[in-house]
């Protein structure tokens, strides 16, 4: 069984900054690719963020500058580091990881999501 626990949701002012957390638990050998997906009222979950096991990182046009994704593979958790945050970043932040090898799995897992709000 493998689960994705996320953490560092919250509620923050236009620029302010979150750093956001997930931790993959479970017997794992190893994982391809983790990366942070959002989903705004009414609208698709869409890609924030990935990186892969050797480090090659993946942004979203409207987060390049703003948001650093990095990893620990060691801890098998990934963090997304959100800066200069605004309004319309304002979603359900979801963790993924795709591919995890482990005892009796194998597969893609999503998180339950943290709620990002950027409000004044």
């Amino acid at each position: 069984q493998v689960q994705l626990v996320e953490s560092g949701g919250g509620l923050v002012q236009p620029g302010g900054s979150l750093r956001l957390s997930c931790a993959a638990s479970g017997s794992i050998f190893s994982i391809y690719a983790m990366g942070w997906y959002r989903q705004a009222p009414g609208k698709q979950r869409e890609l924030v963020a990935t990186i892969t096991s050797g480090g090659s990182r993946n942004y979203a046009d409207s987060v390049k500058g703003r948001f650093t994704i990095s990893r620990d593979n060691a801890k098998n958790t990934v963090y997304l580091q959100m800066n200069s945050l605004k309004p319309e970043d304002t979603a359900v932040y979801y963790c993924k990881a795709d591919n995890i090898i482990g005892v009796g799995v194998r597969g893609d897992y999503w998180g339950q999501g943290t709620q990002v709000t950027v409000s004044s």
